[in-house]
């Protein structure tokens, strides 16, 4: 009951959000969250620029969100400044389509000290004043133990990404 009920109140939360492990294989997965968004591709481009604002905390190097910034532009970065003058480049933006399109690459977390990369497409699609957020990353190469082993972990760790991005768009 306990679980059911966490699930519940997860899904509410979320909103009209939708996750999957795609496909999980020893040398690469592709994880993809579907959220949508009560608000113009305008507005959610805005925020996704800024992802101190919705990215989680307990998901950075430094611990703080308020570290992290995004260019979106080619060869610009997902970065974050750690304490002592220290950074970390999370992933590089290969492409970016104001209010369409951003793709980045790289690897996230654990796969940074990895033989493994992925890229991570976020697309935007605007009906009737919502937007339909769709995160997907793509992961392959070599990482010890097998990739398909950390696809269902990154994948929750991702979902909590677009579900925070939801919040920081709609002030929730």
């Amino acid at each position: 009951m306990k679980t059911m009920t966490a699930a519940l109140a997860f899904l509410v939360l979320a909103g009209a959000a939708r996750a999957e492990v795609v496909e999980a294989q020893p040398n690469g997965f592709e994880v993809r969250h579907v959220a949508v968004v009560e608000a113009p591709a305008a507005v959610v481009w805005a925020t996704l620029l800024q992802p101190s604002k919705w990215w989680s905390s307990s998901h950075t190097w430094s611990g703080s969100a308020a570290n992290l910034s995004l260019a979106a532009a080619s060869g610009g970065c997902f970065c974050e400044r750690l304490p002592n003058g220290g950074s970390v480049l999370h992933m590089t933006t290969v492409q970016a389509v104001p209010n369409q399109k951003l793709v980045l690459t790289g690897g996230l977390g654990p796969l940074q000290s990895s033989g493994a990369s992925g890229a991570l497409t976020v697309q935007l699609a605007e009906s009737a004043g919502r937007t339909t957020v769709t995160f997907t990353y793509d992961v392959g190469g070599w990482f010890k133990g097998g990739l398909d082993k950390i696809a269902a972990p990154v994948d929750g760790v991702l979902g909590q990404q677009v579900v925070g991005l939801k919040r920081a768009v709609e002030g929730k």
